[in-house]
């Protein structure tokens, strides 16, 4: 399941590509890591023809019942090979948010000059650590991230298999994630947009390539701790409870670091009903549905989430009936009353 900031993010990249890069029906988008078909469903929408490939056969099994044509496979050279002898050759490739889930970074940028037609374009979206470091985003840094991408350091990997980055865009999504569009080195159809050389000055002024702009940052995550730390033990001894929203990756990554557990927080909500009834791993803190705060509730509603932060305070704007208000850790400690 999907939050609803993703999805209109998909409707709007659907529009956005096919009019940029006129696509039609004599077109074919395909998407590396489709899911069930959550983007390529767009196309599809618009009578483009689509290829979504996914390595996991229930989703993918989704996608098909969607119409959304999935091969089920990892991708890399040798499923590149594969499709572009069946006939497979794209005019858009898309890849969101699984660049930095590869472990084989060079197989995996191998297999797109080989199936993406001579002036075809491709996008990338992965967060940046720009922002990792200036917003202290450590609660990011899990074992299913291989990676953590600056664009020169993507820049690099995909010279190395003869593409070329022509345009990037700043988005807000994951917590500020590049969008970058790349093509063959050699294809002169599209030109090098603005965002280029913007977000080559940002991260070079920030140092990113050089180890320097790395050592300050322990520091910085230690001071997360602390005052998250202080605001939940003030909270307990002003006899105020303090429960958490979402069970995800980020949220452990903090909750395990700070060493916080059912002392501290009591219970996590979340909306999906896979991991109601079970607990968070590390700090064994009971997940419920999101009903549970309105029975209980708390005077603090800590976001684990923060990218969501807006949508998630409008979907629970109640919490402030009974005077409770949400709580972010990151990149600082915030206590709000509502979205800003």
């Amino acid at each position: 399941s999907y939050s609803e900031s993703w999805i209109a993010h998909a409707r709007a990249y659907a529009s956005m590509a096919a009019s940029r890069f006129d696509l039609g029906p004599d077109s074919l988008v395909a998407e590396v890591a489709s899911n069930d078909g959550y983007l390529l469903k767009h196309f599809v929408e618009a009578g483009i023809p689509v290829l979504g490939i996914e390595p996991a056969a229930n989703v993918a099994k989704v996608a098909e019942e969607n119409g959304v044509r999935t091969e089920v496979a990892f991708f890399g050279k040798e499923t590149a090979e594969r499709l572009r002898a069946s006939g497979f050759a794209a005019d858009l490739m898309a890849a969101n948010n699984v660049l930095a889930h590869v472990p084989d970074l060079n197989d995996f940028v191998g297999g797109f000059p080989i199936l993406l037609k001579p002036d075809g374009v491709l996008t990338f979206e992965f967060p940046h650590l720009l922002n990792l470091i200036n917003q202290v985003q450590f609660d990011t840094i899990y074992h299913e991230h291989f990676s953590y991408l600056s664009l020169l350091a993507v820049e690099k990997t995909l010279g190395a298999h003869g593409l070329a980055v022509f345009d990037v865009e700043e988005l807000p999504t994951h917590g500020g994630s590049l969008r970058v569009y790349a093509r063959h080195k050699d294809s002169t159809r599209h030109a090098d947009g603005p965002g280029l050389n913007s977000v080559r000055e940002k991260e070079r002024n920030a140092a990113l390539d050089q180890l320097g702009a790395y050592a300050g940052f322990e520091p910085r995550v230690m001071a997360v701790r602390e005052a998250l730390l202080d605001f939940l033990h003030t909270a307990e001894a002003e006899g105020k409870t303090v429960a958490a929203y979402g069970a995800a990756a980020k949220g452990n990554t903090l909750l395990n670091y700070c060493g916080v557990n059912t002392d501290l927080i009591p219970f996590v909500v979340d909306r999906s009903p896979a991991k109601q009834g079970h607990y968070l791993p590390g700090s064994h803190i009971p997940i419920f549905a999101p009903e549970k705060i309105a029975g209980e509730k708390p005077d603090y509603v800590l976001i684990l989430p923060w990218n969501l932060r807006d949508e998630i305070m409008s979907e629970m704007a109640y919490v402030r009936d009974w005077g409770g208000q949400f709580v972010t850790a990151i990149p600082e400690l915030r206590i709000m009353d509502g979205p800003a």
